[in-house]
């Protein structure tokens, strides 16, 4: 993943969770993730694994496509 691609990614888990209600921390508590593991997929620092984009689609109550739709490079 490049860096612009997981930096589009990143923010748009953001925009996302923000939808959502969600604060960053309660975010990661939700998803049994740590609150700056959060934030470095967020500012697109950390690619991220297919079992964690799961988990995030699955408490945001998305498909993983939908995340990735309007992101492209």
């Amino acid at each position: 993943m490049t860096n612009s691609l997981a930096k589009k990614l990143g923010e748009h888990v953001r925009t996302l969770r923000k939808e959502a209600g969600y604060s960053q921390e309660s975010f990661a508590y939700k998803l049994k993730l740590h609150r700056t593991y959060i934030g470095a997929v967020e500012r697109g620092e950390k690619n991220i694994t297919i079992k964690n984009l799961e988990k995030i689609a699955d408490c945001l109550e998305v498909k993983i496509s939908d995340i990735w739709l309007g992101i492209g490079e």
